[in-house]
């Protein structure tokens, strides 16, 4: 295909200014905008949209793990994050603090916190829940019965970021938070690695996004945590995405909470507990790794309409019919089932152009859309694109034309059929742009030099240095903007030495810029 002939919905490519165009994206598809406070925003319509589907379907998986939603305060009193030092050390920075409970007048038509109003004790507006979650679970838990305890909430949260951007780091943002109470390490650890396997499953399945699922490095552990999983994904600049964490806590915050247990034999145990989480950053997963220089590419899995029908409307009564032809179709689509649900169609009657309307969806990322003009209905037939192959020959927008009543019965197939591809398409870039054989931190630094406009990851062989020596290579790394995003859970035995140590290789490691 001649790539030049075609010209695209955005005005900024990826290849041209990768950041403005994730922006564009965002502004263009209708997701989201600026709220008028720094750092947050208002999730619009089909942003939201597709939250919610990342809900519905995140959440069935959660319950059949046996794990109950419950709901805890937005505030945290500040004693609660001082019983746990080395976790209150790593949000403080992130956290903001209410200290009044009421306003008044500053005699020049402002308002100012009142004096006399201060609290007692100031709260902290939720950065995470493990402290107030831990003084539930110390009242709730007493014998050995009451366990396993398993927990979730759907919530926001607050880190009060510097440097922000929409979905990806903001400094309000929804999310999930699992936490759970277990009588030994072992039942503690199978939940933490089972919330793990779900992220990666529901990653590749549902966001049709390729996942690594292993293990953080020790610098990397969620604060106050005995180990920490990640889900790592490869964005199409070559940069890794977070894009959720399990953690096995230890007993570190059971001491710190008093959440004990009676065992069997009647001695009093601190129980061993886990935290996993997601975040609307999968949104920002999803635009980065599906999105093209047309907008974004939704998984029909997560999308809000799977189907969208555009009908070409004249503004007289010719228009009844089409109409009329298009209600039919959506009825009989939204009877059908793909992924195991009913199909989710849409009719857009909205009184503007139907090409304007067309490339909205485009650039919304709608997985198909379909446009009924008169001799459609004439012929009875439907024509249609979908969205992952949007263009055909010399570059013109492939459109499909075909009898309504077989479009009907093979539409759930069509978008079961779309969100492989969009899975395929995506796990060829990232595995094509995995580096091995880098035997050196010169040629490390060579790779991921300036010229080398997407360098992608680099998998290594390392020693599990700990501590100081550690320490030494997290500087080496950050002097070239660089980050261990984590040991793979299904990795080879790795050959060789550390390039960072000298030592031998005891697991594998990958290497990269990130998010």
């Amino acid at each position: 295909m001649n790539q030049t002939k075609i010209k695209h919905a955005l005005t900024v490519t990826r290849e041209a200014d990768f950041a403005a165009w994730y922006q564009e994206v965002i502004s263009e598809a209708d997701m989201a905008e600026e709220s008028g406070v720094r750092g947050c925003m208002v999730i619009k319509p089909w942003g939201y949209g597709i939250w919610e589907r990342i809900q519905q379907v995140m959440d069935a998986r959660i319950k059949a793990a046996g794990v109950q939603n419950c709901y805890f305060p937005l505030f945290i009193p500040l004693s609660y994050f001082a019983k746990e030092a080395e976790h209150v050390d790593g949000f403080a920075k992130e956290m903001a603090v209410v200290t009044h409970h009421r306003l008044i007048g500053d005699g020049k038509g402002g308002l100012v916190p009142d004096p006399d109003a201060k609290l007692e004790e100031p709260l902290i507006v939720r950065p995470t829940s493990e402290t107030v979650i831990g003084a539930a679970m110390a009242r709730w838990v007493q014998s050995w019965r009451d366990l396993p305890l398993l927990t979730n909430q759907w919530a926001n949260v607050v880190r009060w970021e510097m440097r922000t951007r929409m979905f990806l780091r903001t400094s309000e943002f929804l999310w999930q938070e699992g936490h759970t109470a277990h009588a030994d390490k072992a039942d503690a650890m199978d939940e933490t690695l089972r919330a793990l396997e779900m992220y990666r499953s529901f990653s590749e399945d549902v966001l049709a996004m390729p996942v690594v699922a292993g293990e953080k490095p020790e610098n990397e552990r969620f604060p106050g945590a005995a180990a920490t999983y990640s889900i790592e994904a490869m964005m199409q600049d070559g940069k890794a995405l977070q894009a959720g964490t399990s953690h096995y806590l230890g007993t570190g915050f059971a001491e710190a909470a008093g959440i004990k247990y009676q065992d069997r034999e009647g001695t009093q145990q601190h129980c061993h507990t886990t935290s996993w989480g997601v975040s609307t950053r999968l949104i920002g997963g999803v635009i980065m790794t599906h999105g093209d220089d047309d907008g974004l590419r939704v998984p029909p899995q997560i999308a809000p309409h799977q189907v969208v029908i555009v009908p070409m409307l004249r503004d007289n009564d010719e228009d009844l019919p089409v109409i009329a032809y298009c209600r039919e179709l959506m009825a009989s689509l939204n009877v059908q089932r793909a992924f195991g649900d009913p199909l989710r169609a849409h009719l857009d009657l909205r009184a503007i152009k139907s090409t304007t309307k067309r490339w909205q969806w485009v650039k919304k990322g709608a997985p198909v859309i379909v446009e009924i003009g008169g001799r459609d209905v004439a012929g009875g037939n439907v024509c249609w694109l979908r969205r992952d192959r949007l263009y055909g020959e010399g570059g013109k927008v492939a459109s499909n034309i075909e009898a309504r009543a077989d479009f009907v019965v093979r539409v759930a197939e069509l978008v079961e059929e779309i969100q492989a591809s969009l899975h395929a398409e995506a796990t060829a870039r990232r595995d094509a742009n995995i580096t091995r054989g880098v035997t050196s931190l010169d040629a490390l630094a060579k790779h991921f030099a300036e010229g080398n406009k997407y360098p992608g990851w680099v998998e290594l062989g390392w020693s599990r240095p700990t501590g100081a020596e550690l320490e030494a290579v997290v500087a080496t790394l950050k002097a070239h903007k660089l980050t261990i995003r984590n040991t793979p859970m299904d990795a080879d035995a790795p050959q060789g030495q550390c390039i960072f140590t000298g030592k031998p290789a005891v697991e594998t490691i990958y290497v990269a810029r990130s998010y």
